[in-house]
């Protein structure tokens, strides 16, 4: 559908956002009401994910996205992908391999991320 792909779309920037810690679209694209919640089990809110990645703690060298699967309802999608990443967070090089879900709410015409 048109959302899903507009939703895929949303994904897509973000992924590039996280790898080239690019604040400005990580602001544009994360709600006011952001709840990131990590595999450490930490929550942030906007301010400290985007800080986090945009000072190089939480550094993407790369993200690949696969098997994702979008749910749209009314102004909310749901969005479940695996995420495999390298990483350099505070300069120590390391790996990821999660399995991720997403919360993305319809707003101002776009799609904002919001948990």
């Amino acid at each position: 559908s048109k959302d899903e792909k507009a939703v895929a779309d949303a994904v897509e920037k973000l992924r590039m956002a996280m790898i080239n810690a690019d604040s400005a679209q990580l602001d544009q694209l994360a709600d006011a009401q952001l709840s990131y919640g990590h595999s450490s089990g930490v929550v942030e809110g906007k301010s400290a994910f985007i800080s986090k990645i945009s000072s190089g703690r939480s550094d993407f060298v790369s993200i690949t996205l696969s098997a994702q699967t979008i749910t749209v309802s009314g102004k909310m999608a749901i969005v479940r992908h695996t995420l495999d990443a390298v990483t350099n967070d505070s300069g120590k090089a390391g790996e990821v391999h999660l399995l991720v879900m997403l919360v993305w709410q319809k707003q101002r015409g776009g799609w904002t991320l919001l948990a």
